[in-house]
Protein backbone atom coordinates (compact mmCIF):
# COMPACT_ATOMS: atom_id res chain seq x y z
CA UNK A 1 0.00 0.00 0.00
CA UNK A 2 1.32 3.25 -0.90
CA UNK A 3 1.10 5.74 1.87
CA UNK A 4 1.78 9.61 2.30
CA UNK A 5 1.87 12.19 4.53
CA UNK A 6 -0.36 11.29 7.35
CA UNK A 7 -0.96 7.73 6.39
CA UNK A 8 2.55 7.08 6.22
CA UNK A 9 3.34 3.79 8.62
CA UNK A 10 0.23 3.70 10.44
CA UNK A 11 -0.31 0.15 11.00
CA UNK A 12 -3.91 -1.50 11.58
CA UNK A 13 -3.84 -0.54 15.54
CA UNK A 14 -3.51 3.15 14.08
CA UNK A 15 -0.14 3.61 15.85
CA UNK A 16 2.63 5.10 14.02
CA UNK A 17 5.83 3.10 12.85
CA UNK A 18 8.69 3.43 14.35
CA UNK A 19 11.47 4.88 12.07
CA UNK A 20 13.54 1.55 12.92
CA UNK A 21 10.85 -0.34 11.64
CA UNK A 22 10.40 2.22 8.16
CA UNK A 23 14.22 0.81 7.67
CA UNK A 24 13.69 -2.64 7.51
CA UNK A 25 11.75 -4.75 5.03
CA UNK A 26 10.68 -8.38 5.19
CA UNK A 27 12.04 -10.86 2.49
CA UNK A 28 10.04 -13.48 1.34
CA UNK A 29 11.84 -16.06 3.78
CA UNK A 30 11.12 -13.80 6.46
CA UNK A 31 14.62 -12.35 6.72
CA UNK A 32 15.23 -8.55 7.73
CA UNK A 33 16.75 -6.57 4.93
CA UNK A 34 17.94 -3.11 5.61
CA UNK A 35 16.86 -0.73 3.26
CA UNK A 36 18.05 3.24 2.81
CA UNK A 37 17.51 5.52 5.41
CA UNK A 38 15.27 8.38 4.37
CA UNK A 39 16.64 11.46 4.35
CA UNK A 40 15.83 13.36 7.63
CA UNK A 41 15.12 17.09 6.33
CA UNK A 42 12.70 15.05 3.94
CA UNK A 43 10.70 13.22 6.90
CA UNK A 44 10.74 16.16 8.82
CA UNK A 45 8.67 18.09 5.79
CA UNK A 46 6.40 15.25 5.51
CA UNK A 47 5.71 15.19 9.16
CA UNK A 48 5.27 18.62 9.29
CA UNK A 49 2.79 18.40 6.35
CA UNK A 50 0.78 15.73 7.90
CA UNK A 51 0.56 17.52 10.81
CA UNK A 52 -0.33 20.59 8.96
CA UNK A 53 -3.08 18.67 7.13
CA UNK A 54 -4.54 16.89 10.54
CA UNK A 55 -4.19 20.18 12.33
CA UNK A 56 -6.20 22.12 9.64
CA UNK A 57 -9.22 19.45 9.69
CA UNK A 58 -11.89 20.80 12.38
CA UNK A 59 -13.91 18.00 14.36
CA UNK A 60 -17.33 19.65 14.68
CA UNK A 61 -18.67 18.48 18.42
CA UNK A 62 -22.45 17.91 18.54
CA UNK A 63 -22.87 17.88 14.48
CA UNK A 64 -23.99 15.11 11.64
CA UNK A 65 -21.29 15.35 9.10
CA UNK A 66 -21.95 13.37 5.91
CA UNK A 67 -18.90 11.96 4.57
CA UNK A 68 -17.99 10.97 1.00
CA UNK A 69 -15.89 7.83 0.30
CA UNK A 70 -13.98 6.70 -2.48
CA UNK A 71 -15.77 5.15 -5.48
CA UNK A 72 -13.31 3.47 -6.79
CA UNK A 73 -9.72 4.95 -6.04
CA UNK A 74 -9.12 4.74 -2.14
CA UNK A 75 -6.55 7.26 -3.13
CA UNK A 76 -9.36 9.81 -3.41
CA UNK A 77 -10.09 9.66 0.30
CA UNK A 78 -9.58 13.17 1.32
CA UNK A 79 -7.79 14.51 4.55
CA UNK A 80 -11.81 15.17 5.85
CA UNK A 81 -12.35 11.73 6.13
CA UNK A 82 -9.13 9.97 7.16
CA UNK A 83 -9.45 12.56 10.17
CA UNK A 84 -13.40 11.89 10.92
CA UNK A 85 -13.34 8.63 10.69
CA UNK A 86 -10.23 8.26 13.47
CA UNK A 87 -11.92 10.58 15.29
CA UNK A 88 -15.81 11.05 14.97
CA UNK A 89 -17.70 9.62 18.37
CA UNK A 90 -19.97 7.60 16.20
CA UNK A 91 -19.68 6.48 12.70
CA UNK A 92 -23.22 4.84 11.15
CA UNK A 93 -21.67 2.63 7.93
CA UNK A 94 -23.90 1.38 5.61
CA UNK A 95 -22.28 -1.50 5.31
CA UNK A 96 -19.87 -2.20 8.72
CA UNK A 97 -17.43 -4.99 6.76
CA UNK A 98 -16.44 -2.47 3.64
CA UNK A 99 -16.04 0.75 6.29
CA UNK A 100 -13.36 -1.76 8.30
CA UNK A 101 -11.87 -2.71 4.91
CA UNK A 102 -11.71 1.20 4.22
CA UNK A 103 -10.29 1.92 6.62
CA UNK A 104 -7.97 -0.80 6.62
CA UNK A 105 -6.83 0.23 3.33
CA UNK A 106 -5.99 3.97 4.21
CA UNK A 107 -4.40 2.37 7.42
CA UNK A 108 -6.45 4.27 9.57
CA UNK A 109 -7.83 3.04 13.34
CA UNK A 110 -11.51 3.80 13.78
CA UNK A 111 -11.90 4.89 17.79
CA UNK A 112 -15.18 5.48 18.32
CA UNK A 113 -18.59 3.16 17.91
CA UNK A 114 -19.43 1.68 14.97
CA UNK A 115 -23.33 0.86 14.09
CA UNK A 116 -24.85 -0.27 10.69
CA UNK A 117 -26.74 2.31 9.44
CA UNK A 118 -28.65 1.51 5.80
CA UNK A 119 -31.93 1.65 3.84
CA UNK A 120 -33.92 -0.45 6.30
CA UNK A 121 -33.25 0.71 9.58
CA UNK A 122 -32.34 3.96 8.78
CA UNK A 123 -35.76 5.55 9.85
CA UNK A 124 -35.70 3.84 13.19
CA UNK A 125 -31.41 4.51 13.99
CA UNK A 126 -32.36 8.38 12.96
CA UNK A 127 -33.55 9.71 16.01
CA UNK A 128 -30.87 7.74 18.54
CA UNK A 129 -28.01 8.69 16.58
CA UNK A 130 -29.40 12.94 16.55
CA UNK A 131 -29.97 12.11 20.66
CA UNK A 132 -26.31 11.52 20.82
CA UNK A 133 -25.87 14.72 18.83
CA UNK A 134 -27.45 17.12 21.11
CA UNK A 135 -25.10 15.90 23.78
CA UNK A 136 -22.04 16.55 21.90
CA UNK A 137 -21.51 13.74 19.71
CA UNK A 138 -19.56 13.94 16.40
CA UNK A 139 -21.89 11.29 14.26
CA UNK A 140 -20.27 10.68 10.90
CA UNK A 141 -22.27 8.92 8.56
CA UNK A 142 -20.33 6.91 5.34
CA UNK A 143 -21.97 4.98 2.37
CA UNK A 144 -20.29 2.06 0.33
CA UNK A 145 -19.08 4.88 -2.28
CA UNK A 146 -19.61 8.48 -2.70
CA UNK A 147 -21.87 11.14 -0.67
CA UNK A 148 -24.47 9.61 1.71
CA UNK A 149 -28.00 10.59 0.58
CA UNK A 150 -27.33 9.99 -3.13
CA UNK A 151 -28.97 6.52 -3.89
CA UNK A 152 -27.32 5.74 -0.35
CA UNK A 153 -29.00 6.19 3.27
CA UNK A 154 -28.90 9.17 5.08
CA UNK A 155 -31.63 11.49 4.14
CA UNK A 156 -33.81 10.34 6.87
CA UNK A 157 -30.94 11.46 9.39
CA UNK A 158 -30.70 14.70 7.77
CA UNK A 159 -34.42 15.36 7.85
CA UNK A 160 -34.69 14.68 11.77
CA UNK A 161 -31.65 16.54 12.40
CA UNK A 162 -33.15 19.98 10.25
CA UNK A 163 -36.33 19.36 12.15
CA UNK A 164 -34.76 19.19 15.68
CA UNK A 165 -32.35 22.10 15.13
CA UNK A 166 -29.52 20.41 14.86
CA UNK A 167 -26.65 21.02 12.56
CA UNK A 168 -25.31 18.70 9.44
CA UNK A 169 -22.41 19.40 7.76
CA UNK A 170 -20.66 17.00 4.49
CA UNK A 171 -16.80 16.54 4.12
CA UNK A 172 -17.67 16.49 0.28
CA UNK A 173 -15.47 14.05 -1.99
CA UNK A 174 -15.76 11.53 -5.04
CA UNK A 175 -19.39 11.98 -6.97
CA UNK A 176 -19.79 9.03 -9.51
CA UNK A 177 -22.42 11.65 -11.30
CA UNK A 178 -20.16 14.30 -11.65
CA UNK A 179 -17.36 12.52 -12.86
CA UNK A 180 -18.79 11.24 -15.08
CA UNK A 181 -20.72 14.53 -16.23
CA UNK A 182 -17.56 15.81 -16.57
CA UNK A 183 -15.92 13.06 -18.61
CA UNK A 184 -19.12 12.40 -21.06
CA UNK A 185 -18.63 16.02 -23.15
CA UNK A 186 -21.90 16.61 -22.92
CA UNK A 187 -23.54 20.54 -21.81
CA UNK A 188 -22.75 20.60 -18.02
CA UNK A 189 -24.54 24.22 -17.59
CA UNK A 190 -27.73 22.55 -16.86
CA UNK A 191 -28.81 18.35 -16.17
CA UNK A 192 -30.78 16.80 -13.79
CA UNK A 193 -29.89 13.32 -11.73
CA UNK A 194 -32.54 10.63 -12.53
CA UNK A 195 -30.69 8.05 -10.10
CA UNK A 196 -31.21 4.20 -11.45
CA UNK A 197 -33.41 3.36 -13.96
CA UNK A 198 -36.73 1.27 -13.03
CA UNK A 199 -36.05 -2.10 -13.23
CA UNK A 200 -38.80 -3.50 -14.98
CA UNK A 201 -39.26 -3.43 -18.41
CA UNK A 202 -42.65 -1.70 -18.58
CA UNK A 203 -41.80 0.83 -16.01
CA UNK A 204 -38.73 1.45 -17.85
CA UNK A 205 -40.37 2.37 -20.98
CA UNK A 206 -43.16 5.06 -19.43
CA UNK A 207 -40.48 6.71 -17.83
CA UNK A 208 -38.21 7.12 -20.38
CA UNK A 209 -41.08 8.39 -22.53
CA UNK A 210 -41.41 11.05 -19.56
CA UNK A 211 -38.33 12.56 -20.80
CA UNK A 212 -38.00 12.77 -23.99
CA UNK A 213 -38.98 16.62 -23.84
CA UNK A 214 -36.12 17.02 -21.79
CA UNK A 215 -33.85 20.00 -22.73
CA UNK A 216 -31.50 18.73 -19.92
CA UNK A 217 -28.41 16.56 -20.16
CA UNK A 218 -29.60 13.23 -18.28
CA UNK A 219 -27.78 10.79 -15.85
CA UNK A 220 -28.47 7.42 -14.94
CA UNK A 221 -26.98 4.95 -12.48
CA UNK A 222 -27.72 1.59 -14.11
CA UNK A 223 -26.49 -2.11 -13.33
CA UNK A 224 -24.39 -4.60 -15.37
CA UNK A 225 -26.94 -7.27 -15.55
CA UNK A 226 -29.72 -4.54 -16.58
CA UNK A 227 -27.62 -2.62 -19.23
CA UNK A 228 -28.36 -4.83 -22.18
CA UNK A 229 -32.36 -4.18 -21.58
CA UNK A 230 -32.16 -0.55 -20.89
CA UNK A 231 -29.79 0.37 -23.77
CA UNK A 232 -32.76 -1.18 -26.33
CA UNK A 233 -35.54 0.92 -24.51
CA UNK A 234 -33.28 4.14 -24.93
CA UNK A 235 -33.13 2.82 -28.49
CA UNK A 236 -36.78 2.72 -28.35
CA UNK A 237 -37.04 6.38 -26.54
CA UNK A 238 -34.37 8.35 -27.38
CA UNK A 239 -33.82 6.76 -31.02
CA UNK A 240 -30.16 6.00 -32.48
CA UNK A 241 -28.68 9.27 -33.00
CA UNK A 242 -29.17 11.23 -29.38
CA UNK A 243 -25.49 11.63 -27.45
CA UNK A 244 -24.65 9.85 -24.43
CA UNK A 245 -21.55 8.62 -22.57
CA UNK A 246 -21.29 5.07 -20.76
CA UNK A 247 -19.04 5.72 -18.02
CA UNK A 248 -17.87 2.54 -16.13
CA UNK A 249 -15.72 1.74 -13.36
CA UNK A 250 -14.94 5.47 -12.78
CA UNK A 251 -11.30 6.09 -10.97
CA UNK A 252 -9.90 3.21 -10.99
CA UNK A 253 -7.21 1.62 -13.33
CA UNK A 254 -9.85 0.31 -16.09
CA UNK A 255 -11.83 3.17 -16.20
CA UNK A 256 -13.55 3.07 -19.58
CA UNK A 257 -15.92 5.87 -21.15
CA UNK A 258 -18.20 5.20 -24.14
CA UNK A 259 -18.84 8.17 -26.09
CA UNK A 260 -21.34 8.12 -29.53
CA UNK A 261 -25.09 8.23 -30.43
CA UNK A 262 -27.10 5.88 -28.53
CA UNK A 263 -27.87 3.43 -31.68
CA UNK A 264 -23.44 3.05 -31.45
CA UNK A 265 -23.08 2.02 -27.77
CA UNK A 266 -26.28 -0.23 -28.00
CA UNK A 267 -24.10 -2.15 -30.47
CA UNK A 268 -21.00 -1.95 -28.14
CA UNK A 269 -22.95 -2.72 -25.40
CA UNK A 270 -23.87 -6.18 -27.61
CA UNK A 271 -20.45 -6.52 -28.54
CA UNK A 272 -18.58 -6.11 -25.96
CA UNK A 273 -20.89 -5.86 -22.14
CA UNK A 274 -19.65 -4.02 -19.88
CA UNK A 275 -18.40 -5.00 -16.20
CA UNK A 276 -18.61 -2.94 -13.23
CA UNK A 277 -21.35 0.06 -11.78
CA UNK A 278 -21.88 2.57 -14.76
CA UNK A 279 -23.19 5.83 -14.80
CA UNK A 280 -25.18 6.71 -18.18
CA UNK A 281 -24.83 10.34 -19.20
CA UNK A 282 -27.75 11.38 -22.38
CA UNK A 283 -27.79 14.39 -24.23
CA UNK A 284 -30.87 16.92 -23.46
CA UNK A 285 -33.55 17.54 -26.25
CA UNK A 286 -32.77 19.66 -28.91
CA UNK A 287 -35.57 22.53 -29.41
CA UNK A 288 -37.47 20.36 -32.11
CA UNK A 289 -37.36 17.44 -30.26
CA UNK A 290 -39.17 18.63 -26.86
CA UNK A 291 -41.52 20.12 -29.00
CA UNK A 292 -42.38 17.06 -30.41
CA UNK A 293 -42.24 15.03 -27.99
CA UNK A 294 -44.33 17.34 -25.68
CA UNK A 295 -46.30 15.09 -23.15
CA UNK A 296 -49.24 13.71 -23.71
CA UNK A 297 -51.93 11.10 -22.22
CA UNK A 298 -51.92 7.79 -23.29
CA UNK A 299 -53.92 6.35 -25.39
CA UNK A 300 -56.39 3.06 -24.24
CA UNK A 301 -54.30 1.26 -26.27
CA UNK A 302 -51.31 2.53 -24.69
CA UNK A 303 -52.62 1.80 -21.07
CA UNK A 304 -54.04 -2.07 -22.92
CA UNK A 305 -50.14 -2.76 -23.84
CA UNK A 306 -48.64 -1.12 -20.51
CA UNK A 307 -50.88 -3.47 -18.18
CA UNK A 308 -50.49 -6.63 -20.49
CA UNK A 309 -46.96 -6.14 -19.93
CA UNK A 310 -47.50 -5.40 -16.12
CA UNK A 311 -49.60 -8.42 -15.69
CA UNK A 312 -46.69 -10.68 -17.32
CA UNK A 313 -43.82 -9.12 -15.39
CA UNK A 314 -45.30 -9.06 -11.41
CA UNK A 315 -47.97 -11.99 -12.11
CA UNK A 316 -51.22 -9.58 -11.59
CA UNK A 317 -54.50 -10.54 -13.06
CA UNK A 318 -54.66 -8.50 -16.13
CA UNK A 319 -57.78 -6.91 -13.92
CA UNK A 320 -55.38 -5.56 -11.31
CA UNK A 321 -52.49 -4.47 -13.64
CA UNK A 322 -55.53 -2.03 -15.76
CA UNK A 323 -56.33 -1.14 -12.54
CA UNK A 324 -52.92 0.06 -11.47
CA UNK A 325 -52.34 1.52 -14.88
CA UNK A 326 -55.44 3.35 -15.39
CA UNK A 327 -54.66 4.81 -11.97
CA UNK A 328 -51.17 5.87 -12.66
CA UNK A 329 -51.78 7.36 -15.88
CA UNK A 330 -54.67 9.97 -15.60
CA UNK A 331 -56.21 12.00 -18.64
CA UNK A 332 -55.67 15.27 -19.64
CA UNK A 333 -58.70 15.97 -17.30
CA UNK A 334 -57.34 14.56 -14.58
CA UNK A 335 -60.12 12.16 -15.15
CA UNK A 336 -59.26 8.20 -15.22
CA UNK A 337 -59.69 6.04 -17.95
CA UNK A 338 -62.19 3.90 -18.52
CA UNK A 339 -61.56 0.21 -17.03
CA UNK A 340 -63.94 -1.16 -19.38
CA UNK A 341 -62.46 0.07 -22.49
CA UNK A 342 -58.89 -0.59 -21.30
CA UNK A 343 -59.67 -4.56 -20.63
CA UNK A 344 -61.47 -4.49 -24.63
CA UNK A 345 -58.23 -3.07 -25.93
CA UNK A 346 -57.06 -5.70 -24.01
CA UNK A 347 -58.87 -8.62 -25.75
CA UNK A 348 -58.27 -7.20 -29.09
CA UNK A 349 -54.67 -6.93 -28.31
CA UNK A 350 -54.66 -10.87 -27.10
CA UNK A 351 -56.61 -11.50 -30.22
Amino acid sequence: MDCRGLLCGMGNTGSMTSADELNEQYDADGSVTQVPERNDEVHAGESAVAQSRESAVTIPAGTVVLAATPIGNVGDASARLVVLLERADIVAAEDTRRLYDLARRLGVYVNGRVIAYHDHNERDKADGLLDQVETGATVLVVSDAGMPTINDPGLAIVRRAIERGLPVTCAPGPSAVLDALALSGLPTDRFCYEGFLPRKHSERVQYLRTLLPERRTIVFYETPHRIADSMDDLLDAFGPNRPMALCRELTKDYEQIRRGPIGEIRQSVIDDPPRGEMVLVIGGASNEEAEAAAPSTLSVEDMAVLAIDRALEDGLRIKDAIAQVVQEHPLADGSLANRKQVYAAVLKIKG
